[in-house]
């Protein structure tokens, strides 16, 4: 861990604070007509998934803790937890599906994802920002439409629904964005 002052906090950052390790959502530096600067910080507990607003001066000092990021393999989903191994020491490790929230349908056997640790607890999964999926169903192409930036309803092989061009029909695989649940491209 290293000291830091409060106004050094920046989106992403992960401290030790109040007994817990927080990760900085969003930060906004003040300056106002009278007193001292500060950083009003919304914090996010990683274990629990509390929030907190907290202010820091620049005199505070703070603790922010690195965490090591380890690529790896999900195999299966059991009762809940997702069950992920380590692709150098083959030790298999369980995560709450909660983990992921509404990108666990993303997820698929033989993955490979970023799994965050403090030490010897996982905190955190992060799985590709582009995933490859299969159209389960949509409307039939409609010769002309190609031209449009009209978009269709469709939903994937993992049940999710998405909206993708008229020019993609059922079965066709396609990319889409993790982050915005949005079609990228044809696969």
């Amino acid at each position: 861990m290293a000291k830091i002052n409060g106004n050094e906090i920046r989106p992403g950052s992960i401290i030790d604070h109040d007994g817990g390790l927080w990760a900085a959502v969003k930060v906004n530096h003040v300056k106002p007509g009278k007193g001292g600067a500060f950083a009003q910080v919304e914090l996010k507990n990683l274990r629990d998934g509390r929030k907190l607003n907290e202010r820091f001066r620049s005199e505070d000092k703070v603790d922010e803790v690195y965490l090591e990021m380890k690529d790896q393999q999900f195999l299966y989903e059991s009762d809940g937890k997702l069950v992920f191994m380590d692709s150098e020491s083959f030790e298999q490790i369980e995560l709450d599906a909660d983990l992921l929230g509404d990108r666990r349908p993303f997820l698929q056997d033989g993955m490979t994802a970023a799994v965050r640790y403090y030490g010897e607890e996982p905190l955190a999964v992060t799985i590709p920002q582009k995933v490859t999926c299969k159209v389960a169903e949509t409307e039939p192409v409609v010769n002309g439409q190609t031209a449009s930036k009209s978009y269709k309803p469709a939903i994937l092989d993992n049940g999710l629904r998405v909206m993708i061009p008229p020019f993609v029909g059922a079965e066709e695989r396609i990319v889409v964005n993790t982050e915005t649940f949005e079609y990228s491209e044809r696969a």
